[in-house]
């Protein structure tokens, strides 16, 4: 070190010594002029050279270091790193000459895109256009011409005037062109020439005539590219390339033209992915090369191979390809043509190991295909492939874990013949790797089975289900069709059918099953008799005509088919109801026998006149069925006895006389409204032993009101005109008796709601014969006069969305995430390690129940038209507080947030609660996604008060429920306001320390990198460095005293519940962050 200075002082009169001191504050010192030209150059290897070019101007040694810095510079990047950028704006040909001749020993430039190129020059005008690039760049960089210079650009035809007037230059990094559409814009044309210096190569919507012989070439994607010539892989050969996808491209329709393209993939050893879309290769061509190439090495290598929409593949092409990579291979999806148990039978022949293999995607079908019509991408030149659903079942589920031991993740797409999940679970066959599962349109699947399925999986972590156990359309056994499939047919149509297909008809009910109760399913076993239900489908055994009746005609009469196993089930026989008066009627049991006469045959003036609706026969079959239930437990030996004869049709036959006589139905010409319009707010709870009950979670009185109104229901003297004692008898069993209606799986589809459609069929006399004589008030009602007809959907039909539970108990299941699933109620029964439930449209999805998920912290309810909102809130504050939780929900209908945030604030919570009403539209997530950074940080605080300065901890026990009847409820709460984006918000909380924290001074640790504060966000702790629960406790001591003085307790968890308003009005608004 050189010497110290001496510091002296000038005096001078009149304050100039002040006047001194000032000037050399005013002015500092110039510290980057001291720096060398080294230093600066060094720096300037970590600065973006835009900012480098800026410094040229500062000072004359700030444009001496850059001028050396430039001189001696190899490798430049003019995006500075951010390949997807644009380079700076305002390049000429003249300027961008001048910036390369500077740079003498430039090698490697990067990011040369330019947002715009002129394709020529034009005299007296200064532009950057394409030939003055290629000038500058021939002219300037000597070094770059060598061997080892190279250039990256993104533009179509820069990148071909470089292959045609520098052909030695390197095409650096990957080739990405950025004007890539569909249809094919028809000027993006690139002609690749013959070993050109080029390593990764993505096109996209672009016009090539082929692709020829690239040596160097390691990753080539096509997608919607059009092959121009007639041959395009004619010359194709690519020794060291790694990847090659080809996606929904525009080629030669003839199959032979792709036989060079898969013997030049042979060709390279090193291929390790494979993709295949919509390339119509010729059909056993891979299975032929394999046989050629794989012991010099061909295909040895790949861990990824994806079949989609490969028109002619065949099982064995796909097969060979797996069989050869077994040694690496990671993951495969495969196309539903080749969704088979087929396939996966032959792989297990081959008994081979899969060491490496994680990601198994059946059903793949690409993206693309699924938002474009068929028709279109034929018209623009792609194959015409037209794929049907994966055709793989329960049978090569189980072989698929057999084969591919150690899978993590599964996709399984529109594979409508999967059905119990369960069965997919063998001593051969765990799942125990699988960690993650993903089903979509996979229809068919039973939900019952599904719950299984998760529950003896012991390492699943993560559920996405998407259009998943669709509820059943409603009218549905109405007009004959299968419930939830999609797959349907008329029962009139089904009836008039040969009568040798019964077991066509047996084989498309086991496919299309996926909502029908187990009893239905045995009955359709059963020749003599046509079961309807949810499926529709009615095996016949004999060619009977069956008239369709029009409700426009004055006088009704037609056959009526016996419905004996469903009637039998819906209306058990009574000791008390065997009366030998019946054997008078005639009814069709057998072959031979009378048709059944209905009551409008001799009185047409009824029928015209009982304008029976929807609504009064769903609620008389709901209280006949619960007159069934009642009699079923008390008199078990007569239920026995019925489902004895429904289940052996001969005996049925022998005594049809006498069993009609028994049963009786509750039809009425005038009806009391009140027994229709009752409902019921209710969730369904499956028990482990596979019973399941409809309970009310907090609803008491409301379930109270609901079962005396069904009592007064059943009692009421005009609810049936033709009611029979055995009606009275289970009336008054029912009045002396009142119990909650139980609901077993052997009953489910009886207390299913019933439509006119089935009542008009059914195998019951709505009427006894003895009933014709007796004369019968009738009350006139003029009503509109409705088609009713069994073949039509037009019908004003009122039904309950059918009750769909989804029970999960997994120990070690973190997730899972809804899409247009049509489930009612999710029960988490027992997930340890449950942490978020994301439901995204989910149409009918009303109820949620925790019985065990202690550490769940993320609801999601977004776009669920049906959901009960106050029993989710409910049921999410229940959980005991062992973590902090966030609630966001979307609701599509207006709610009434005054009563909800009192019934919360008043309830018996042990949280702290904050209401954050967000009315963004379209939605903006900043306020959703700042709350999670800080909400943990307030709990953090009270729980350290809690546990190391004996804080007092507030209690919400029915004894403080209480004693604070009225506002605030024994809590502080406020208001915070504000706006963001132009779209106000408001939060609602009791929240400590909240308020002291938003008003306090920015700290020395605040951080100015993020870009929100209190005007862009309810509360910003990066911007005024409250960083951590000790950094802010140290500001809100004050309030902490006060506090403790007024022994105000906390609570040591929080909850969020943040309502998004933007869909309220029952429209859908998109949301891509949904």
């Amino acid at each position: 070190m050189g010497p110290r200075r001496k510091s002296t002082k000038i005096r001078s009169a009149g304050g100039g010594m002040r006047a001194c001191s000032m000037l050399q504050e005013v002015d500092p010192k110039d510290y980057m002029n001291e720096l060398s030209h080294e230093v600066l150059c060094h720096i300037f290897r970590y600065l973006p050279m835009q900012d480098i070019m800026c410094m040229e101007c500062l000072s004359r040694k700030l444009q001496e270091a850059v001028t050396l810095y430039l001189r001696v510079v190899k490798v430049v990047d003019l995006c500075a790193s951010r390949w997807w950028e644009y380079m700076p704006s305002g390049f000429t040909d003249s300027s961008f000459l001048t910036l390369l001749k500077k740079m003498p020993d430039l090698e490697q430039l990067y990011g040369l895109h330019p947002r715009y190129l002129e394709r020529r020059r034009v005299r007296g005008y200064e532009a950057f256009s394409i030939p003055g690039v290629v000038e500058a760049l021939q002219t300037s960089c000597l070094t770059l011409l060598l061997d080892c210079g190279g250039v990256e650009t993104s533009h179509l035809e820069l990148v071909e005037a470089i292959w045609n007037y520098m052909p030695q230059v390197h095409i650096l990094g990957k080739f990405r062109n950025r004007n890539g559409a569909f249809p094919i814009p028809p000027e993006n044309k690139l002609t690749i020439p013959f070993a050109a210096k080029i390593q990764t190569l993505h096109l996209v919507g672009v016009n090539v005539p082929e692709i020829p012989c690239l040596s160097m070439l390691k990753h080539l994607y096509m997608k919607w590219v059009r092959l121009t010539k007639p041959q395009p892989f004619k010359d194709f050969l690519c020794v060291s390339l790694r990847s090659f996808v080809m996606r929904n491209c525009a080629g030669p329709t003839n199959s032979l033209k792709y036989v060079p393209l898969v013997t030049g993939l042979a060709s390279a050893r090193n291929l390790e992915q494979l993709e295949l879309v919509r390339v119509p290769f010729l059909g056993g061509l891979i299975q032929h090369v394999v046989e050629d190439s794989w012991r010099s090495g061909g295909f040895r290598n790949l861990h990824t191979i994806v079949f989609g929409a490969c028109k002619n593949a065949l099982e064995v092409d796909l097969g060979y390809l797996i069989i050869t990579a077994a040694r690496r291979l990671h993951e495969v999806r495969i196309q539903p043509s080749l969704t088979k148990d087929g396939v996966f039978s032959a792989l297990k022949m081959a008994e081979l190991e899969f060491p490496q293999f994680e990601t198994l995607h059946l059903g793949y079908v690409d993206e693309f295909l699924l938002q474009c019509n068929h028709t279109e991408l034929v018209k623009y030149g792609l194959a015409d492939v037209i794929e049907n659903p994966g055709i793989i079942t329960d049978i090569g589920m189980k072989t698929v874990n057999e084969v591919f031991t150690s899978i993590k993740y599964l996709v399984i797409y529109n594979c409508p013949h999967l059905h119990n999940p369960n069965n997919w679970i063998t001593d051969h066959s765990r799942w125990s790797r699988l960690v993650d599962l993903t089903l979509v349109r996979c229809h068919a699947v039973k939900l019952e089975s599904f719950s299984q399925f998760i529950e003896m999986l012991p390492n699943l972590e993560f559920i996405s289900l998407d259009q998943m156990f669709r509820e059943p359309p409603k009218g549905c056994a109405r007009v004959g069709l299968s419930a939830g499939t999609g797959i349907g047919v008329s029962s009139a149509l089904v009836s008039n059918q040969n009568p040798n297909n019964g077991n066509d008809n047996n084989n498309n009910h086991q496919n299309n099953d996926a909502n029908i109760p187990p009893h239905n399913r045995d009955n359709v076993d059963m020749p003599p008799h046509r079961v309807e239900g949810p499926s529709g489908v009615q095996p016949t055994m004999k060619k009977i005509p069956v008239v369709v009746s029009d409700s426009d005609s004055e006088d009704e009469e037609g056959p009526v088919r016996i419905q004996g196993a469903f009637h039998s089930q819906q209306y058990p026989e009574r000791d008390g109801q065997k009366k030998s008066g019946t054997e008078e009627e005639s009814v069709t049991t057998g072959k031979g026998k009378t048709p059944l006469r209905r009551r409008g045959a001799q009185c047409p003036s009824c029928e015209k006149g009982c304008q029976v609706t929807s609504e009064q026969i769903k609620a008389d079959m709901k209280a006949a069925s619960e007159t069934a239930d009642s009699s079923r437990d008390r008199n078990s030996g007569a239920a026995g006895h019925t489902t004895e004869e429904s289940v052996n049709p001969e005996r049925r036959g022998g005594s049809g006389g006498r069993q009609e006589g028994t049963m009786r139905t509750c039809c009425t010409c005038s009806r009391s409204h009140s027994g229709s319009q009752r409902s019921s707010r209710t969730t369904l709870s499956h028990s482990s032993d596979g019973e399941s009950s409809r309970s009310t979670y907090h609803y008491p009185e409301q379930r109270a009101q609901t079962e005396q109104s069904e009592i007064r229901h059943n009692t009421a003297p005009s609810s049936s005109l033709s009611s029979t004692e055995g009606c009275r008898d289970n009336s008054v069993g029912l009045q002396g008796e009142v119990r909650p209606p139980q609901r077993t799986s052997r009953d489910m589809f009886s207390r299913r709601p019933v439509t006119r459609a089935c009542s008009r069929q059914c195998s019951v006399p709505l009427v006894s014969e003895s009933e014709l004589s007796k004369s019968k008030p009738r009350v006139a009602v003029k009503r509109k006069r409705t088609a009713d007809k069994s073949t039509s959907t037009s019908d004003p039909v009122t039904e309950d969305d059918h009750v769909q539970v989804l029970a999960l108990k997994s120990k070690n299941l973190v997730g899972i995430t809804l899409t247009n699933c049509g489930i009612t109620d999710l029960v988490l029964k027992d997930c340890p390690k449950m942490m978020f439930v994301h439901a995204t449209r989910c149409r009918v999805l009303k109820y949620l129940k925790v019985e065990s998920a202690p550490i769940v912290n993320r609801f999601d309810y977004a776009q669920c038209k049906k959901l009960d909102m106050e029993q989710v809130l409910d049921q999410v504050l229940r959980i005991p507080p062992e973590r902090n939780r966030i609630v966001y929900m979307r609701p599509m209908q207006q709610i009434d947030s005054l009563a909800l945030e009192r019934k919360l604030f008043s309830g018996p919570y042990p949280y702290h609660i904050a209401f954050i009403h967000e009315f963004s539209n379209p939605p903006n997530v900043r306020n959703k996604v700042r709350v999670r950074s800080w909400m943990d940080t307030v709990a953090n605080i009270s729980q350290e008060l809690i546990k190391y300065e004996f804080f007092p901890e507030a209690t919400r026990t029915e004894e403080d429920v209480k004693k604070y009847p009225n506002y605030p409820w024994g809590r502080d709460i406020y208001t915070v306001e504000g706006v963001v984006d132009g779209a106000p918000y408001s939060m609602v909380t009791d929240f400590p320390w909240l308020r002291s924290l938003r008003a306090a001074v920015p700290n020395s640790y605040a951080r100015y990198d993020f870009e929100d504060d209190e005007s862009s966000t309810i509360y910003a702790p990066r911007r005024k460095g409250q960083l951590s629960a000790d950094i802010c406790m140290e500001t809100i001591g004050e309030e902490i005293s006060e506090r403790r003085q007024m022994r105000l307790g906390v609570f040591q968890r929080v909850v969020v519940i943040f309502i998004h308003y933007c869909d309220m009005h029952g429209e859908p608004v998109d949301d891509d962050y949904i």
